[in-house]
């Protein structure tokens, strides 16, 4: 164990990277609630998702933990998952087989990508206000979902959104979670989102909102309802090409981000480099791609690592840790079942993630107009239209053509116009 991850090279002992592991998966065990109930609004079976999630997870971790030897865990992305419910399977109108066809192609580029420098090319064509804008759209998007989902707001006639009935039982339990769930999160308790699901359940059930399972624990099944359905060739017949870039785009430097800040936070960054980074994004590729042909959403690097490097993690066994405590949730899934179908349980978990991802705002050039203005419109588009591509798409196309008309049609990369020529294809001549 010593010479595979190289405990005392990084200062650390068995004892720490498992306290690590745990402290890692109480932050981001919610997935697996969260994950299932979000898919399976498409018609997917719930059980199906569930075990899909564990398993992509699973799979990813494992490769980054045994791979790359990073405490770093790989599961469905938030956001991913909203964008694949919401705006490939409801908003384009397709089945969510050929939605998990679109992930798996997105997967398999992704692994090449990983295989290559080429990744790093893609990433430098994308300026640094709009991933920063785009990252805030999204985190609006999920947040709108959550709000939604807790009946806080509603459809309207007239104002388009309006404010749901806080006098619901289950719109004011999940004002109550959520309210719970900050105050943890204020005072930095390790896992607040699961612990603030937990606090809320109990709530709940005193309530008569949540009946419990005749049955708590029971072996897995149901992966064949999802595992290989997905649909290849009607991804083409659907023209679902700029989901794809989606996809791949949000995975890629999603992923970076969070494999660089963590790493970084670890000490595992050397002279400024990442050492094993081909190891490490190849990791997420395989979890996207499996993910895929087992049934769920694309995987990203999950920021929640960070808690387990804060708490002492330095190398892969944390991962590895994560991984054995995911697979025992494997076994829970009747449990797990009831908790994702109450909207106050999830709705909180939602809000708050956006409200992470929002922070991102922050780091957009707002006095550089140019820069500024076609991340605004990334922004405020995403949830307004309820796509992350349409979203990404509008500001992909008004960037360039704002530099072109400024004379600074140099100053975009070359790739950029291709992207920005997809985008347009896309939006004016193809369904979205």
């Amino acid at each position: 164990m010593e010479k595979w991850f190289k405990l005392k090279e990084r200062g650390t002992t068995v004892p720490t990277e498992i306290i690590a592991g745990l402290t890692t998966f109480f932050t981001m065990v919610y997935i697996v609630i969260v994950n299932p109930g979000m898919l399976s609004s498409t018609g997917m079976d719930f059980n199906g998702v569930f075990i899909a999630t564990v398993l992509a997870s699973i799979i990813g971790t494992l490769i980054m933990g045994l791979g790359a030897n990073y405490p770093i865990v790989i599961a469905p992305g938030m956001g991913l998952n909203a964008f694949f419910a919401y705006s490939v399977v409801a908003g384009y109108g397709v089945s969510w087989q050929v939605a998990l066809g679109a992930v798996f192609i997105s997967g398999m580029l992704f692994v090449i990508l990983s295989l290559t420098s080429f990744r790093y090319m893609l990433l430098d064509a994308i300026p640094g206000s709009l991933k920063h804008a785009i990252t805030a759209g999204i985190g609006l998007f999920i947040t709108t979902v959550g709000l939604q989902n807790a009946g806080i707001i509603v459809a309207s006639e007239s104002n388009l959104i309006a404010l749901g009935n806080l006098s619901d039982p289950m719109t004011m339990l999940t004002i109550i979670g959520l309210l719970i769930t900050v105050v943890l999160m204020s005072y930095n308790v390790k896992g607040y989102l699961f612990i603030g699901m937990v606090v809320t359940a109990i709530i709940a059930w005193f309530m008569g909102l949540l009946q419990m399972p005749e049955t708590i624990v029971s072996m897995p099944t149901g992966l064949s309802t999802t595992a290989f359905q997905l649909d290849i060739a009607g991804v083409f017949s659907s023209g679902l090409y700029t989901v794809i870039f989606t996809f791949l785009l949000i995975t890629l430097f999603d992923t970076t981000g969070t494999m660089l800040g963590v790493a970084e936070k670890a000490g595992l960054i050397k002279d400024g480099k990442f050492p094993r980074s081909r190891g490490a994004l190849l990791a997420d590729a395989v979890g996207t791609t499996s993910g895929a042909l087992l049934g769920t959403s694309p995987t990203s690097a999950y920021i929640e690592s960070s808690t387990g490097v804060a708490a002492g993690g330095r190398t892969g066994l944390t991962a590895v840790v994560v991984s054995i405590l995911l697979a025992l949730t494997l076994f829970f899934s009747p449990l797990i079942g009831v908790l994702s179908g109450i909207s106050a349980i999830t709705a909180p978990a939602l809000i708050i993630v956006g409200y992470f991802m929002i922070n991102a705002i922050s780091q957009v050039k707002w006095s550089d107009v140019e820069e500024a203005f076609p991340a605004f419109l990334i922004i405020i588009l995403t949830p307004l239209t309820h796509s992350i591509a349409t979203g990404i798409g509008v500001g992909f196309i008004f960037y360039p053509l704002l530099k072109l008309l400024r004379g600074k049609g140099k100053d975009v990369h070359p790739i950029f116009y291709i992207f920005a020529i997809l985008f347009f294809i896309q939006l004016v001549f193809l369904e979205h």
